[in-house]
């Protein structure tokens, strides 16, 4: 992004010119600025990949909210990052449904393959490993989120075809 399309705001965090267009267009469907808050918090992320401190502040300050009051809308959430992540996010579900049906093992599996555990990213920047506590599909259980696929009924081979690239990788 270039400096003629950033907006410096008086607090130093920078938004584009085109992150504020978008939560302006969603700020039209709210009765409350603060009512835009999720999505602004979505926009920023769709164009950084997460949301740093300074941008939380710009979005607060754009939205007449306190950066503590935003703070607590992106961290109850747990598709807004508030850190880097790789190119694909791995949400492995450890609910009740996946325990049962095994995913300790598939995760460590995961784990092993990837040289990752739960908060970290691949040293290449392309996955990163978060838990979450159901992603809605408990009838084809153990079930992860890869990037924007949904995979089930997971098993040790599955993940070795998953991340056979990313292995090699790591191996050479």
């Amino acid at each position: 992004m270039s400096k003629s399309e950033m907006i410096q705001t008086d607090i130093g965090s920078v938004l584009t010119a085109e992150e504020i267009a978008e939560i302006d267009a969603e700020l039209a469907h709210v009765p409350y600025k603060s009512g835009a808050a999720i999505d602004a918090l979505k926009i920023v992320q769709a164009n950084r990949g997460w949301v740093s401190d300074q941008c939380l502040q710009g979005i607060a300050r754009h939205l007449d909210m306190s950066a503590e009051e935003l703070e607590g809308v992106a961290t109850f959430y747990n598709l807004i990052y508030r850190r880097p992540v790789g190119e694909k996010v791995i949400l492995f579900c450890d609910s009740v449904s996946c325990w049962i049906n095994g995913c300790d093992d598939i995760k460590d599996k995961i784990s092993q393959t990837l040289g990752i555990d739960y908060g970290e990213t691949t040293s290449d920047n392309s996955y990163t490993l978060l838990p979450v506590p159901c992603l809605g599909a408990c009838d084809r259980a153990p079930v992860m989120m890869v990037g924007d696929d949904l995979v089930t009924h997971i098993d040790h081979e599955m993940v070795q075809q998953l991340f056979a690239s990313a292995e090699q990788g790591s191996a050479e």
